[in-house]
């Protein structure tokens, strides 16, 4: 017996990574997966995003397991195609149980350099994006009064970080979110709580700017990026998180034994929080 057995899990930037991860631990609890992506790059994104092709085999992995899937190309900026998705769910599946708004995109540049657009994309991307999935089912939740919202945040959710402002406003914004949502939501039996991953092993870190930044200098390595997962962390032999760690975490707080866990951050960081950090570099 699976912790989410009977359950419908719609689940948002689901073709790889992350979210392919909470759609196979989804499944694996014995749920059916509904699958959004956009299966397609942004301009302002410095590696490729995930494609049809990965939404599909999503898609696969989930009916591997014996469960059902339903895949959706469409762009969580879009608040059309994030509703026509909901719908199509409702009149597959009947219901949706929860939603785990999980499409991100990660970019770097200082705050001074960067662009309208870089800036816009990754705010609708990260944050309004996060509020047009959720409104897209919240009406269906407050229908049935119950419901739960898994929200991907991060480490940057909860300290600044360099080179990356607009990605680290728009996590901090996540965490404001979730928590006035579970407000809202809260007397309509639905609950709201949030995941703050640190350094996963995903291609969005697993790139060239992602080597760079970690290194930090141009022609970094895959060596440096887990060389600096390890002084990342405080658990001892980690260095990027599986992304089924936070798969795992989704499953609780989507489950009964979370039932009265809402409007929270669970850090999902192998200790990373703890770490008071140091200057790397001052400046004297």
């Amino acid at each position: 017996m699976g912790l989410l057995d009977g359950q419908v899990v719609f689940i948002t930037g689901g073709a790889r990574g992350q979210g392919r991860a909470h759609a196979i631990a989804s499944a694996r609890e014995g749920a059916d997966v509904v699958l959004f992506d956009r299966a397609e790059d942004i301009d302002t994104v410095g590696y490729p995003l995930a494609t049809a092709d990965d939404l599909q085999q999503s898609v696969k992995e989930v009916e591997a397991i014996g469960r059902r899937a339903l895949s959706f190309v469409g762009d969580v900026r879009s608040q059309t195609s994030l509703d026509e998705a909901v719908a199509g769910a409702l009149s597959e599946f009947g219901k949706i149980d929860a939603l785990i708004a999980n499409a991100g995109i990660w970019a770097t540049g200082q705050f001074w350099e960067l662009t309208d657009e870089q800036w816009d994309d990754m705010v609708g991307t990260c944050l309004t994006g996060v509020w047009r999935s959720i409104k897209a089912v919240a009406p269906h939740l407050i229908e049935r009064q119950q419901g739960s919202i898994v929200i991907t945040a991060s480490v940057d959710a909860l300290e600044p970080g360099g080179v990356y402002a607009h990605y680290t406003a728009a996590k901090h914004g996540v965490v404001g979110l979730m928590k006035s949502v579970a407000l809202e939501l809260g007397p309509h039996g639905a609950r709201c709580n949030a995941i703050a991953p640190g350094a996963v092993d995903t291609l969005m870190l697993n790139n060239q700017p992602g080597y760079d930044l970690i290194s930090g200098h141009p022609g970094g390595s895959r060596d440096d990026l887990i060389e600096g997962g390890h002084r990342f962390n405080v658990l001892k032999q980690t260095h990027l998180l599986d992304p089924s760690n936070l798969a795992d975490a989704a499953v609780y707080l989507n489950s009964a034994m979370a039932s009265r866990v809402t409007g929270v951050v669970l850090p999902v960081d192998a200790g990373h929080m703890l770490l008071a950090g140091f200057n790397h570099a001052p400046v004297r």
